[in-house]
C-alpha cells in the first residue's frame, strides 16, 4: 500500500477506537449495548434512557467489536495487509448497520421526530462511522505499481 494509506488508517484506527466509548445516539453508547440486543432486539417497554443507563459487561457490548475493528484497521495499517483492513471496515460498517437497524424497530418514531436531538453530542457515532469511512475510501486506493529496471516512459 502506499505511504499516506498507511498513515489515513492509522489515523482512523485512533479515531474509531476513541469513538467506541464516546455516544452513539442520544445517551446510547456502545458500551451500553448488549451483543444479545443486536442479536434479538431491544426488548419492548424500554426507552432509550434505559438502554443508555444501563451497564453491561465490557466482554459483551458493541464496545469490544468497535474496539476490535480498531485493532483490525491498526494492524492493517502498521503490516499493509488490505484483507484485515477489508475485514474490520466490514465488521464495522455491519455493527453499526445492525444497531440502526435495532434501534429502528422499537424507537421508529422517536427516531424520526427526534433525530436532531439525538444526535447532539453524538461525537462517538461520528468518529466511528468517520473513521470506517475514510478507511473504507482508503482501502480503495490502488496499490503501487513495481518499478522496472531500465524503462523508461
Amino acid at each position: 500500500m502506499r505511504t499516506f494509506v498507511h498513515l489515513l488508517l492509522l489515523v482512523c484506527a485512533v479515531a474509531v477506537a476513541v469513538g467506541a466509548f464516546g455516544p452513539l445516539i442520544g445517551t446510547i453508547g456502545a458500551r451500553d449495548v448488549r451483543l444479545e440486543d443486536l442479536r434479538a432486539g431491544f426488548g419492548s417497554g424500554r426507552s432509550m434512557d434505559q438502554i443508555g443507563a444501563q451497564s453491561v459487561p465490557f466482554q459483551t457490548s458493541l464496545a469490544v467489536v468497535v474496539v476490535g475493528v480498531a485493532v483490525a484497521v491498526l494492524l492493517a495499517a502498521l503490516f499493509g495487509s488490505r484483507l484485515i483492513g477489508w475485514l474490520g471496515v466490514v465488521v464495522g460498517l455491519a455493527a453499526l448497520g445492525v444497531l440502526a437497524w435495532r434501534l429502528d424497530e422499537p424507537f421508529d418514531q422517536q427516531l424520526r421526530s427526534d433525530y436532531r436531538d439525538l444526535l447532539t453530542g453524538s461525537w462517538g457515532l461520528y468518529l466511528v462511522g468517520g473513521g470506517l469511512v475514510i478507511a473504507l475510501l482508503s482501502l480503495l486506493v490502488p496499490r503501487e505499481r513495481p518499478k522496472r529496471n531500465g524503462a523508461t516512459l
